[in-house]
């Protein structure tokens, strides 16, 4: 078997090749994120490490999901394109255990070799990431990478795991056939689902949905968090691979129900090529599904909840106007104004005991109760906003202690130790929303804004007021808008490492798995001419198909990604917050696009570079080429 193995591989290069890639790519994508996570680790605790920490665990585990999502289906797909040969050999007398091991030591061979490749380019690509992190002011300035060993151990294990788990389940399925059987079925996918993917895909999709109730009867705002937001996409993504047989087929007759009645052939040609080989289009759909179902969960989680709380600052601020900056006027001479009044809202820190032994630093605002009363519109559930007073707190629901009426110990924002009363709850909503205490209990906070709620027609005495102190004066709206949590270059730059990477993975990938896909086709295009197909009807037909799965996967990533965020909107209801999902149809549409731009490049210039070869060879056969008609007539 070791010898058939070999020349296997020598024989069937161009699929080891892609395989190769895949598996070194993705290893050496794991690589650089392991060491620079490990580097991270081992720098002392602070703001900007705990940030990096975050940065690079979110890209790691990201990168890793999407490594290993597609190693897997590329060696599924390698070793599914191999059927025919693999029946020859049971007719030959192989055992459905001879093949297996044939498939093994190839996934191994290749996986070694891909691993260690990928290690190598790892090992390179680390520094580049650690010296772009600290150019971009992403990571402090001593941020470099170290000598640890662990993340290579685990990037080429995982790699060479991964590629014997691909090979391994489909191999079994390929042995489990007959001679026969496996022979009548090489060219069309019969039979694409085995027990083993129902229950896997069903499963994962059972306990996502589960996962998603339980939260949203339990516990709505940890759907909220980014940890959560980032990996349970990666469950959908990995149901929908498995069951990608299933969901591939209903979605391409549906895609095709105009093409096949406005053309004469082609849709009917492509949408059968697609349905037969539906492990073919399942593999190229793919990357695709991996792609826009990332993209549009992440960056429509994090715009959704940014939504959600400007929503919530809508809500709660009761102002007609809100002063910052220079000397702001005391709510005393505010209130002379004729109809106004005014919160005067000072920022300061506490120190809570949750659970009778961590203490947890919270952010609280300092104000006046009578004024807060007046001018706000706090969320309250339980309790009344008028009972603050200098041996009380307002806090919210997500507080370990929550219930009016309880003694809360906390510290001061000068360590003084003190013990509150809890005279009323707000709703948790998006969270973080602080908590509220008199002045008495904010020592050395400065007042860092001013709400003023007053009729138009003490619009200009407003802003003449604040204009005597040097402060600004702006509408409720325009005061929003201004302090609406705006997506700045950090954060896009956090995107850039998080996604950016891991799609620019898996668009080549994606161009991988084309190449393979032509370089496996030879006879398709062979059928086609022999049928009376020109050229440029065979290069349509074969490009239309790979738009065809690579729009096939687009959708299937929609749909991810609108299920994901739905699970986020059903959380922000179950707070209070009513505010709309975001879905980002630009980038997805981008993403979309550069993979039906691949697909088509992919797919065009290997066929015609396939027809023009065989046309050659045809020419040079009956004289036509010169340097060859030349030596027959010498001859």
């Amino acid at each position: 078997m070791l010898k058939i193995a070999l020349r296997s591989l020598r024989r069937r290069w161009m699929t080891q090749v892609g395989t190769f890639v895949a598996v070194a790519l993705g290893v050496a994508l794991m690589t650089v994120m392991g060491l620079g996570l490990a580097a991270s680790a081992a720098m002392p605790a602070g703001a900007d490490v705990v940030g990096l920490n975050s940065m690079l665990g979110t890209a790691g585990g990201v990168s890793s999901f999407v490594a290993a999502f597609v190693v897997a289906s590329t060696f599924s797909y390698a070793v599914a394109g191999r059927r025919r040969e693999l029946g020859l050999l049971r007719l030959a007398g192989s055992t459905p255990g001879q093949l297996r091991r044939l498939v093994l030591v190839e996934a191994a061979a290749v996986g070694l070799a891909g691993s260690a490749a990928g290690i190598v380019l790892g090992g390179a690509g680390a520094p580049l990431m650690a010296r772009w992190t600290v150019a971009e002011g992403l990571a402090p300035a001593g941020y470099a990478i170290g000598d640890q060993a662990w993340p290579l151990h685990a990037a080429f294990w995982t790699g060479l795991l991964v590629a014997l788990s691909g090979a391994y389940a489909a191999s079994r399925r390929a042995g489990r056939v007959g001679p026969l059987e496996a022979l009548r079925e090489a060219v069309t996918d019969e039979r694409p689902m085995t027990p083993g993917r129902w229950v896997a895909g069903g499963g994962l999709l059972l306990f996502a949905a589960v996962f998603v109730g339980w939260r949203l009867g339990s516990d709505p705002g940890e759907l909220l968090k980014r940890k959560t937001y980032t990996w349970q996409p990666m469950l959908l993504i990995s149901a929908c691979g498995l069951l990608a047989p299933v969901l591939v087929r209903p979605v391409v007759r549906l895609l095709m129900w105009i093409p096949v009645r406005v053309t004469s052939y082609a849709g009917r040609l492509v949408r059968a090529n697609a349905s037969a080989g539906i492990r073919r289009t399942a593999a190229v759909a793919a990357p695709v599904l991996v792609m826009v179902a990332l993209t549009g969960s992440l960056l429509g989680a994090a715009s959704t909840l940014k939504e959600a709380k400007s929503v919530e600052a809508r809500a709660r601020t009761g102002a007609d106007y809100v002063l910052t900056g220079g000397r702001l006027p005391d709510s005393a001479e505010m209130a002379r104004i004729p109809g106004a009044r005014a919160l005067a809202v000072a920022d300061t820190g506490l120190t809570v005991l949750e659970e009778g032994f961590v203490k947890v630093r919270t952010e609280a605002s300092a104000v006046d109760p009578a004024a807060l009363a007046e001018v706000s519109r706090l969320p309250v559930v339980a309790g009344s906003v008028a009972g603050l007073d200098d041996g009380g707190i307002i806090v919210t629901e997500e507080w370990w202690q929550h219930r009016v009426g309880e003694v809360v110990p906390l510290w001061l924002a000068d360590g003084t130790a003190v013990r509150l009363r809890i005279v009323a709850v707000m709703r948790t909503g998006t969270g973080d929303n602080g908590a509220y205490v008199t002045p008495r209990n904010a020592p050395g906070a400065k007042v860092s804004r001013v709400e003023v709620k007053a009729p138009a027609s003490a619009a200009g005495a407003v802003r003449e007021t604040a204009a005597r102190h040097g402060a600004t004066a702006l509408t409720a709206q325009e005061w929003l808008t201004a302090t609406n949590p705006r997506t700045n270059r950090f954060t896009v730059l956090g995107y850039v490492m998080v996604l950016g990477i891991a799609l620019a993975y898996t668009a080549i990938a994606l161009a991988n798995t084309l190449l393979m896909a032509a370089a496996d086709r030879a006879g398709d295009l062979r059928l086609l001419r022999l049928a009376g197909a020109t050229r440029s009807q065979v290069l349509t037909v074969m490009t239309a198909e790979s738009l065809l799965a690579a729009t096939v996967g687009a959708l299937l990533g929609t749909a991810v990604a609108v299920v994901n965020l739905a699970g986020i909107r059903a959380a922000l209801a179950a707070l209070g917050v009513d505010s709309p999902m975001v879905v980002p149809w630009l980038p997805m549409g981008a993403v979309a696009g550069v993979c039906a731009a691949l697909a088509a490049l992919c797919t065009l210039l290997p066929s015609a570079r396939a027809l023009r070869s065989r046309s050659g060879r045809r020419r040079a056969r009956a004289g036509e080429v010169p340097g060859v008609g030349a030596g027959l007539a010498s001859g």
